[in-house]
Formats: C-alpha cells, sequence, structure tokens
C-alpha cells in the first residue's frame, strides 16, 4: 500500500488537472494500491473571509486582466486534455478557501475526500459557483453521500480551523510553496500538475525501496 498525500487548493486549476493526471497514473499501475490524503494549502492565505470579486483578484494576482485571461486560455487549452471543461468566464467571485478545506477534512473521517474534491473543483471551475458559501458547502456535501444537516453544523462552528491552518504552515514549513504536490510515502515529493511518466519512478521507490533505482 502506497500513501500519497496531496497538497492542493480548490481554486488551483493546475490541482484539478493534477487530480486527473495521478487518477491516470494510478489506472496504469495496476500494480500500485494507493491510499490518498488531500491535504490543505491556501494560495491566498491571506484572502479576506468574504473572498473577492474576480476581475480584481485576477488584476491583483496576475498585474493585469490581459495577462490573466492569456493565463486562463493555456489552462482551458490544457485542461481539455484532461477531460476537464475549464469554464472561467462563469465564475464572479475568488473566496476564501478555509471553509472548503474543512470540509475535505471532515469529509476525510468518512473516506469521501476524493469524491468532496472533485466536486469542489467542479463547482468552481465548471459551474462557477462560489465555494467560499456554506450554503454551496452544504449541497456538495449532500451530493456525495455525506450528511447535509451534520456538515452545516460543522461548518457554523469553527470546528478543525487551527488544525487546517497547522497544516497549511507545516506545508510552507517543508518548502512546498506552489501546489499541486505529491508526497509518496512521507519520502518523495514531486510538484506540478505532472504527466504519469514522472510519477513512475518514485512509485517504484515506494514499492521497491532503491533497487528500483538501480
Amino acid at each position: 500500500m502506497v500513501q500519497i498525500d496531496i497538497y492542493a487548493d480548490p481554486v488551483c486549476p493546475w490541482c484539478f488537472i493534477g487530480k486527473r493526471r495521478l487518477e491516470r497514473t494510478l489506472a496504469a499501475r495496476d500494480d500500485v494500491t494507493a491510499t490518498l490524503n488531500w491535504r490543505p494549502f491556501q494560495l491566498n492565505p491571506d484572502m479576506p473571509p468574504e473572498g473577492m470579486e474576480q476581475t480584481s483578484y485576477l488584476i491583483s494576482k496576475f498585474g493585469g486582466l490581459e495577462r490573466a485571461l492569456k493565463f486562463q486560455d493555456a489552462i482551458a487549452e490544457t485542461g481539455q486534455s484532461e477531460r476537464i471543461a475549464f469554464n472561467f468566464e462563469r465564475i464572479r467571485h475568488t473566496p476564501n478557501t478555509l471553509d472548503a478545506h474543512r470540509l475535505i477534512r471532515f469529509a476525510g473521517a468518512q473516506n469521501r475526500q476524493s469524491e468532496v474534491v472533485e466536486a469542489l473543483f467542479s463547482a468552481y471551475f465548471i459551474a462557477g459557483e462560489n465555494i467560499g458559501e456554506h450554503d454551496v458547502l452544504v449541497r456538495i456535501a449532500h451530493t456525495v453521500g455525506l450528511d447535509g444537516r451534520a456538515v452545516a453544523t460543522y461548518l457554523a462552528g469553527s470546528d478543525d480551523q487551527p488544525d487546517v491552518a497547522a497544516e497549511d504552515l507545516r506545508a510552507r514549513r517543508m518548502s512546498i510553496d506552489a501546489v499541486p504536490c505529491f508526497i509518496i510515502d512521507g519520502q518523495y515529493a514531486i510538484s506540478g500538475a505532472q504527466e504519469p511518466e514522472a510519477f513512475y519512478p518514485l512509485l517504484d521507490l515506494a514499492i521497491f525501496g532503491e533497487q528500483a533505482a538501480e
């Protein structure tokens, strides 16, 4: 059994692409049985709790709207190869993702992490929903089989906020400064939305040890 810790943020388009490529990697390696753990990393840790209007955010982050749109066009083109229909025009709001990460953590206790992560990516990048809003998160939770009322109660409180913040800080102290970042068996790291071929040597190391590198 190989453990893969994935540091990602649900508002990171490369993380969505990275998820698809990891899935292709594991589908191609029937000799690998993997446990996936999704870990929090906020791309915008200083984002106000209410988030920001999307255009203002893009101008601030990329230094201009034209530059931001070119970036989105490149992402959309890459997404097509992974069967992701990015729809950036629908996005009107960039959220603070603390509560989205809390939902992912909540889902982990019920073995629904990957389903929630997929639903968050789809809600934000395809449907253009504001995944910083509790009602959106509750609906997402319900669609993957979680108890909507329990999730609503959880999000209304502060449970796991310190744990999410601590995990995010730990990632930065591990010198993770961009996502997605995949850590295999706590030893081998690979950053970026890599193609499956980039994962194979690390999976071999995890399964066979140092002899795989000889």
